[in-house]
């Protein structure tokens, strides 16, 4: 076994098999996993990039894509994919790695499958953590792909540095549902599945909507399963990365709250709580509000 300064020793050199194991030790809170993220060494610097928007988008295809390119320029890159965890048994199907198969055996790329165990944007204070992890692994970039459950997904701009929302044309005929949620959010925008009808007319509203931020967001059209505007994306991403964020003292407030939040639910299971619930309702008496005080309590 393992002593935790030589895991995060061999997590530095680039061991995936130790990154996958540190991963696992604080995504299940097994014994150790607290000295870990104590004592590992985040490298601040590497470019944390969330990609998130409805179903559908594209957000794995366009991954691969972004992976294909970075690949080329030897670059090295992390990827959690944040599948939606079911509100009623708590599994979740993880299949965003299925659907990234052609990079598993690529040295230079490392997939790591999560659920988002209930947090209602996709992300979860353990997401947090493995992220951060993640950055002790000497990567040039990391990739957090979220549930795609819509507005909530703000709570991606309090991990990652740029972040990225994936639409399509279709995704006009809600476009001020998406201004009420995703569009404050977004330092850029990419219209995936740019060859379907609609495209060019969905893009140009979004510039014009866009045009009321205090700064300029680009919009992207993209085909990524042809790898058609890929090169542009990338290109801006390569620049912005590179700059000072000015979210980095926000990001830590988030990222913070978040952590202690988790840490002060701690003694709260949720399946646990399914089933006292469900005792409690069969009661001619239930009260959902005398019996969150009892509960509480305990």
């Amino acid at each position: 076994m393992n002593t935790i300064p030589q895991f995060l020793s061999e997590i530095k050199k680039g061991d995936y098999l130790s990154l996958a194991r540190a991963l696992t030790l604080v995504e299940n809170e097994l014994p150790g996993s607290i000295e870990l993220l104590n004592t590992i060494e985040i490298d601040q610097y590497i470019p944390v990039i969330g990609i998130t928007g409805p179903p559908g988008a594209g957000k794995s295809t366009l991954v691969n894509a972004m992976i294909e390119q970075l690949s080329r320029q030897d670059k090295k890159i992390a990827v959690l994919a944040v599948d939606p965890t079911s509100p009623f048994n708590l599994g979740s199907l993880l299949g965003d790695r299925v659907r990234m198969a052609a990079h598993f055996n690529k040295p230079n790329v490392f997939i790591r499958s999560v659920a988002a165990r209930g947090s209602v944007g996709g992300l979860s204070a353990k997401i947090i953590e493995m992220t951060d992890v993640l950055k002790g692994g000497a990567f040039d970039y990391i990739f957090v792909e979220t549930v795609g459950v819509g507005q909530s997904e703000i709570e991606i701009a309090g991990l990652a540095d740029l972040t990225l929302i994936v639409l399509v044309p279709e995704a006009g005929d809600e476009i001020q549902h998406i201004k009420s949620g995703l569009m404050e959010i977004g330092d850029a925008f990419i219209v995936n599945k740019s060859d379907r009808e609609g495209a060019d007319t969905f893009a140009n509203q979004l510039k014009k909507m866009l045009h009321q931020r205090t700064h300029s967001v680009p919009v992207f059209k993209t085909t990524a399963d042809k790898q058609e505007g890929i090169t542009e994306l990338m290109h801006w991403l390569s620049l912005s990365g590179k700059q000072k964020n000015e979210k980095k003292l926000f990001l830590y407030a988030e990222k913070a709250f978040r952590l202690i939040q988790n840490n002060r639910m701690k003694d709260i299971s949720k399946k646990d709580l399914q089933q006292k619930l469900a005792e409690a309702y069969e009661q001619n008496d239930f009260n959902l509000y005398r019996f969150i005080t009892a509960y509480t309590r305990q």
